[in-house]
């Protein structure tokens, strides 16, 4: 066992070691809080659930501009600053909303937060790209996503013990662990931004930002973006109304649900380092397919399941599908990219998670409110199947490019 992980150690880079250690770092802080976000809101302002529904919609309408600006910055200054940047907001932001005591300071202010902080998004993303080659890539990012199952088991673990004291704590710990992540960036996380193999003239600012355009008229990365944000709005709701469907419909108590939920992270901490370096051996679109498949029996069970035991196995089917889909997508969002545009691309990437962060959570509401609630399950059945034929077509038309080849190779 511990040769194999030596192998695996020696097979990656320095650099993205200590991009993982950041990371893990740093997810451990957001995970502090994340959690109970919206119970500090609704407790600490005694405002209701639209009112924190519509601060984390705006913050995730904030974060869009930001990462758009953000995945120019990187492209254009390189990496490290804006990530060092984002660090450094994180931890002011922790303590200047732990002490907010109004409502609608605290609202604009959380605004601001997902402006700033959500800069470093493209960039921490595209120096993986950098530092890892076309046929490590997938294993790379699937790593990454154990890393942060393994964050996501210890942050909301302390967090619930800080808050159970004094939700104040909680932001200061935000604070205190982004402070040290960016200690450790700034010593120890050189740039990796790519060096143009030919000498251009220096970008204005504009340019860099207009920059964009390539990616918005990039007509077979738009389909891709497309076909993902289906998936994504399906997948979303394991953190939306999966909740609240299992709690009004089925009567599941909330130390039940966590049950539910914690099959998901303890399935991707066993087995994605495995899922990985199998899936990079086949077409990506077809894993992307496959991913979504999955998705289609796991979320639809849940409209004709109802015990315990079939939620959980429904979870472990959602969570092949994400073993599969999550580090797949990202590899094939930097392959779509031009290298001295992967940050900008990677940004663009992201309105994969925002669009369906914007509009599924009230789309969901409206079903809930006004018809039958199995209703969800069905229609997340047929927006799969249209996924699914979508990526399938990408396959079709794209497959047999050198850019998603590579991703193949061993």
């Amino acid at each position: 066992m511990f040769k194999k992980l030596s192998a695996t150690y020696h097979e990656f880079p320095r650099t993205f070691w200590v991009v993982a250690g950041t990371h893990f770092i740093d997810v451990i802080g957001n995970t502090l809080l994340m959690p109970f976000f919206a119970l500090y809101v609704t407790q600490k302002f005694n405002v209701g659930m639209t009112q924190a529904g519509i601060i984390l919609a705006t913050n995730s309408v904030a974060g869009l501009i930001g990462s758009t600006i953000g995945g120019a910055m990187a492209d254009r200054f390189g990496r490290r600053g804006i990530i060092l940047f984002g660090l450094i907001v994180s931890a002011f932001s922790g303590l200047t909303l732990g002490f907010v005591d109004k409502f609608y300071f605290f609202y604009g202010l959380s605004a601001f937060v997902g402006l700033m902080g959500s800069a470093a998004h493209p960039a921490h993303q595209a120096m993986i790209a950098d530092i890892l080659p076309a046929d490590k890539r997938s294993e790379g990012f699937g790593m990454m996503r154990v890393i942060s199952n393994f964050a996501w088991i210890i942050g909301p673990t302390i967090g619930g013990f800080l808050a159970a004291y004094d939700f104040l704590y909680l932001f200061l710990s935000d604070a205190a662990i982004s402070t040290i992540t960016a200690i450790l960036v700034f010593r120890l996380l050189p740039e990796t931004k790519p060096q143009p193999k030919e000498k251009t003239d220096h970008e204005t600012l504009w340019q860099t930002i207009s920059g964009y355009r390539v990616a918005l008229k990039d007509s077979p990365y738009l389909a891709f973006i497309f076909a993902s944000i289906l998936m994504i709005l399906v997948y979303q709701q394991m953190y939306t109304s999966l909740s609240v469907y299992l709690r009004d419909v089925h009567h599941v108590d909330p130390q039940f649900y966590g049950l539910v939920m914690s099959s998901s992270a303890v399935t991707v901490v066993l087995f994605q380092f495995w899922v990985t370096r199998v899936i990079r051996k086949h077409p990506p679109f077809l894993m992307m397919a496959a991913a979504t498949f999955f998705y289609l029996i796991g979320f639809g069970m849940y409209g004709f399941v109802s015990t315990i035991p079939l939620f959980v196995l429904a979870m472990v089917i959602i969570t092949i599908g994400e073993m599969i889909g999550m580090p797949t997508s990202n590899v094939l969002a930097a392959s779509f990219a031009p290298e001295e545009m992967r940050a900008r691309y990677m940004a663009v990437f992201g309105l994969t998670w925002t669009v369906p962060s914007m509009i599924g959570p009230w789309a969901v509401g409206l079903v809930f409110d006004n018809f039958n609630p199995t209703y969800i399950w069905y229609i997340d059945g047929v927006l799969c199947v249209i996924a699914i034929f979508a990526f399938y077509f990408l396959h079709l038309r794209l497959g047999a490019r050198e850019q998603f080849q590579q991703a193949k190779k061993a």
